[in-house]
């Protein structure tokens, strides 16, 4: 008989969807039983209809020690998600366990509750056990109060769009070609099953939420309800190249970037010249297929469309691009006059609640802020903060109607609350003095923590969730080979400290940013860094240099986006910066023919990728272009032919990336490949043109 993982289809769950539906308020747990979501039916029939859990016993409240339930009560295999465990008789020595493994980062919070960091486990329901220090007749367990999800998607959010490419990771699984999997029982937009345990799958469009990913093939059934959150994103993990080589079939696909509408009509131009090329228009779908026995060798192939921005791939080689074309937000290119929508989260927002923890002399009581005493105009704040998506962000002071003080209220801590879009967030707080009598003000980190896995849903709020602050007292120095400056520059080095919490985003510190004249008199220090231990378990500093011009940080720039350590104790070299680029058409304020581009560069690390980004209209309308390799010119079709495709006339900005990427394959290229938070280093210059 087969064997079906489900956690949708017992006639109890669909009471409880019932209950959801009618605006019901429905817990993640049940006290004092298993999870009211079990993941897993090892025994059930074909159906998955488990049935309803035994009799669900009395919270055992009235017992000095006892482990009731948590919330939530599921969680990805992977760990690493926030979890409350509530029960009795918890001291703020509590130790807890998820089956066998102990948690590293617990937060007791009172005699009935504690947060707790959930490790990594086995796919399938374990038990919770909490115990007092080393007090064995204070140990009581819950049997299957929690449970690993069998699969989790990475990412796990995307925008309404879809085209996301997203990796399904499952753990124990045997899924082979007849695998099929969904998103909010959308079949994926495309599949390809990299092994048993991994399928890459296209996300189809969505509507803003919380959505489950499910995975079917012959045996078994895995469904998780709030795998992937369709939101407000650009992680640029949508659209590129993909398939087979070329062999006489070429396939485009053509999108609108922020509906994920097909563009019929699209024009989808194969070859470097309109005369002598293929030209096509997409049907109904987006779809254009061409057939043709020319097309057993890489060819560049250029999709544009009226109201759209156009981009072209030299030397495609592959049968398959997938285009995500951006609209142009002017009144004439809008039904009824108005540009289309694209800013905001999808969905309403929700909100978190909780407070941040310092350590304290007496049990659950409130410890003080881990920073000196104030001198001067300096007050003692603290700030909540979503990790961010982008590691070379510049830190931001908060308005001062955020600050966490030591007047808010609280029962462990210092109680704060934020509102974000739905989904799974991670959240850090930065304690310390600032400063807003100086212009501009000043804020100096003292201690930081960070708290994972906490589910935002719109229009609710999540409470209950506690930061642990830690001193931030570790020191990291850079040793940079940075490009020589020239007479245009660059002229200072930029370095960027942040921390990676994961797969959840970075934490920006205050104290993350140096910028040394160049040439270097020295090693670059940073000052103020987290221990990667307790709730930093798993972390990483991300470390960033970027050889800039002047004091706006502008180019001709050359930068490595991201090395990493896990440790303070030996230096980080900073080496294999791009060459600089030179662009040798067109030349700074000439006239160009918009079909003809040739950049060289400087000494430096291999070019994988270059990327033209040539910008016109006062930045309206845009051309990306991607090129194999390095130094090359290069030609393309005029598409200023096909009506309203091409760049109007006029002044044009022609930037040019060079990109190295780590472990490049041009055929598998995707569109984060095209922008710089997609590559591992890059070097970037620009001219000035005029477009006849």
């Amino acid at each position: 008989m087969p064997r079906r993982t489900l956690r949708s289809a017992t006639p109890w769950l669909v009471a409880i969807a019932a209950a959801i539906a009618a605006g019901a308020a429905v817990p993640a747990c049940i006290a004092g039983g298993p999870p009211i979501d079990p993941i897993t039916n090892e025994g059930g029939s074909d159906e998955g209809d488990a049935g309803p859990p035994d009799a669900l016993p009395d919270a055992p409240v009235t017992e000095p020690h006892a482990v009731v339930g948590a919330t939530p009560s599921h969680g990805p295999f992977t760990g690493g998600n926030r979890v409350v465990i509530t029960g009795n008789g918890f001291a703020s020595n509590v130790r807890i366990w998820f089956g066998d493994v102990e948690a590293t980062d617990v937060v007791p919070v009172d005699a009935t509750r504690v947060q707790a960091t959930a490790p990594p486990g086995q796919r399938g329901a374990v038990a919770i056990t909490a115990q007092n220090g080393d007090d064995d007749s204070t140990r009581r367990t819950l049997e299957g109060g929690y449970a690993y999800d069998a699969l989790y998607a990475d990412p796990s959010s995307g925008p309404i769009s879809g085209g996301t490419e997203v990796r399904i990771v499952g753990q124990g699984t045997s899924w082979d070609e007849g695998s099929e999997a969904f998103i909010d029982d959308e079949a994926c937009a495309a599949i390809e099953i990299i092994g048993p345990t991994e399928i890459v799958c296209t996300a189809p469009q969505g509507t803003p939420g919380a959505k489950s990913v499910r995975v079917e093939d012959g045996d078994e059934t895995i469904v998780v309800l709030d795998a992937y959150t369709y939101e407000d994103s650009s992680n640029g993990y949508k659209g590129g190249l993909s398939g087979d080589p070329l062999d006489g079939s070429l396939r485009v696909l053509v999108y609108d970037n922020f509906s994920g509408d097909p563009v019929p009509g699209a024009y989808v131009v194969v070859g470097t010249d309109l005369a002598t090329g293929i030209v096509e228009q997409a049907d109904e779908g987006g779809v254009v297929v061409i057939e043709d026995g020319s097309l057993d060798a890489p060819v560049t192939v250029s999709v544009g469309a009226v109201c759209h921005s156009p981009i072209s791939f030299v030397d495609v080689p592959v049968d398959t691009v997938t285009v995500y074309l951006d609209p142009i937000l002017i009144p004439a290119c809008a039904e009824g006059g108005d540009p289309p929508g694209v800013g905001g989260h999808g969905g309403a927002t929700g909100l978190v609640e909780g407070e941040i923890v310092f350590p304290a002399d007496s049990e659950f009581e409130r410890g003080p802020f881990l920073v000196p005493h104030p001198i001067g105009n300096e007050t003692v704040t603290a700030y909540l903060f979503a990790a961010n998506a982008n590691p070379l962000a510049t830190f931001q002071l908060p308005p001062l109607s955020a600050a966490i003080t030591e007047n808010n209220d609280g029962t462990i801590g210092y109680g704060f609350a934020a509102s974000s879009g739905p989904g799974n967030r991670t959240y850090y707080a930065l304690a310390g003095l600032e400063d807003r009598t100086k212009n501009p003000p000043t804020f100096v980190a003292y201690s930081m923590g960070v708290v994972r896995g906490v589910p935002v849903f719109g229009g609710e709020t999540t409470s209950e969730v506690y930061i642990a602050m830690e001193p931030l007292d570790l020191a990291l120095t850079i040793e940079a080979d940075p490009p020589a400056p020239g007479s245009a520059g660059p002229d200072r080095l930029l370095t960027t400290v942040a921390v990676r919490l994961g797969a959840d985003g970075f934490a920006i510190l205050p104290s993350g940013q140096k910028t040394p004249l160049l040439p270097l008199s020295g090693d670059v220090t940073f000052v103020g860094l987290p221990l990667l231990a307790n709730g930093f378990e798993g972390s990483t500093y991300y470390v960033s240099s970027r050889a800039v011009t002047g004091p706006s940080f502008v180019a001709p720039m050359s930068v490595i986006g991201s090395v990493q350590t896990t440790t303070t104790a030996f230096p980080i070299t900073m080496g294999g910066f791009v060459g600089l680029p030179t662009l040798e058409t067109p030349e700074l304020n000439a006239s160009w023919d918009g079909r003809h581009l040739e950049t060289t560069f400087s000494a430096g690390a291999p070019v994988d990728l270059t990327v033209y980004d040539i910008v016109s209209d006062n930045g309206l309308v845009h051309w990306t272009i991607a090129v194999p390799g390095g130094a090359r010119a290069v030609e393309l079709p005029d598409l200023r032919a096909l009506e309203g495709t091409g760049l109007p006339s006029g002044s044009v900005s022609v930037a040019v990336y060079g990109a190295r990427i780590d472990d490049f394959d041009y055929a598998a290229l995707r569109n984060r490949h095209l922008r710089p938070f997609g590559m591992s280093a890059y070097s970037l210059d620009y001219v000035l043109a005029h477009l006849p």
